[in-house]
């Protein structure tokens, strides 16, 4: 593709195969010459009801707790995004179709209560999403989040959320009296502060200013935030940490944390295409510095070192982050959650809708 067919508004810039798929659609010109299917269509939203919604997280990296995700595929269209490989197991492609073919759980809130009346629960935090943003624009019509956090109320089931995107401030009454019982946390993503970097990053984000005033309004309410500066991209952010950092304490964060970008499966090759169209001077730089954070791969699945990374970029990387850290936010901390709050409906949780 040509620098000036760039896609705005897209992160990747093309659909790879999906491995799974024996056979794929594929644009063919009327003379025999193939041609690309780059058009930058509108997003489809597709509704599935699946019989559970509530995953156990089994990485030794994350700890102890569960994932929901009310919708899969993202909008977003972050370039770096570990989950565009998982829209490949529901027969789709990693590349476009992740940002463009969003499924919509509707049944995820009343999922949740059935699950959460389970004689074997074991009360662990819910993370939203951890997968795809559970606050992505279609949310905005949907409310599936907004209903999820009503029945963790209902419950008094601890909650922790991730998102880059404004829109959690409008369930700020929700937020509120789960923080009241301490069983909530919120994650806010601030990858870079650079705008333009932003649109081509992570194209239908919030504005990092945005955000940082989303972790501040939080703040004030009293609800813990813990700002993300993730992933850390060598050669494209990385000089942005003490600042982010600095900035999010201002704003009232409690906590900070960092991963280093890995580009797993196929990550890899849709970054590498972005990232020679978006940024041809520096590309071969920075896959460099990033195969160098990963024992000389793009890619890196060991866990112990693939959040972090290794050699000597990503000990600079840790270095500049625990520098910043013990200078912006010395004393700070996530309060805990309060387990003792969590009480089963008895098979009355239908009424909630």
């Amino acid at each position: 593709m040509k620098a000036d067919e760039f896609m705005k508004g897209r992160g990747a810039q093309y659909n790879p195969a999906n491995p799974y798929l024996k056979q794929e659609y594929a644009a063919e010109h009327v003379e025999g010459m193939d041609e690309p299917m780059l058009s930058n269509s509108r997003t489809e939203f597709l509704t599935e009801h699946p019989k559970t919604v509530v995953n156990k997280v089994e990485s030794p990296d994350l700890g102890l707790g569960y994932s929901l995700n009310p919708y899969q595929g993202c909008e977003h269209g972050c370039i770096y995004c570990y989950a565009r490989n998982t829209h490949q197991y529901w027969g789709y492609g990693a590349g476009l179709d992740f940002e463009r073919k969003i499924i919509v759980k509707e049944n995820a809130p009343q999922t949740l209560a059935r699950q959460l009346e389970s004689k074997n629960w074991k009360v662990m935090p819910i993370m939203l999403a951890g997968n795809t943003d559970c606050y992505q624009p279609i949310e905005a019509k949907k409310k599936l989040t907004r209903q999820v956090l009503e029945v963790l109320l209902q419950y008094r089931h601890p909650v922790s959320i991730i998102t880059k995107n404004a829109l959690i401030l409008r369930d700020l009454d929700l937020l509120q009296q789960l923080n009241h019982l301490d069983l909530v946390h919120v994650n806010i993503s601030i990858t870079t502060l650079d705008e333009k970097l932003r649109q081509k990053l992570e194209p239908r984000t919030a504005a990092g200013a945005k955000r940082l005033e989303v972790v501040r309004q939080l703040s004030a309410a009293g609800i813990p935030v813990n700002v993300m500066v993730a992933p850390i991209i060598p050669g494209l952010n990385d000089s942005e940490v003490p600042n982010i950092i600095e900035q999010a304490a201002a704003a009232g964060a409690c906590n900070a944390a960092y991963n280093i970008v890995r580009l797993n499966g196929s990550v890899g090759p849709i970054f590498e295409d972005w990232i020679r169209q978006a940024f041809p001077e520096r590309a071969s730089k920075v896959l460099s510095q990033i195969a160098d954070c990963h024992g000389g791969h793009l890619n890196d699945s060991r866990f112990g070192t693939r959040m972090h990374g290794e050699g000597k970029f990503a000990e600079v990387i840790g270095k500049l982050y625990r520098i910043s850290k013990r200078k912006y936010m010395q004393g700070r901390s996530m309060k805990p959650y309060n387990y003792s709050h969590f009480c089963q409906r008895s098979g009355k949780q239908l009424g909630f809708f």
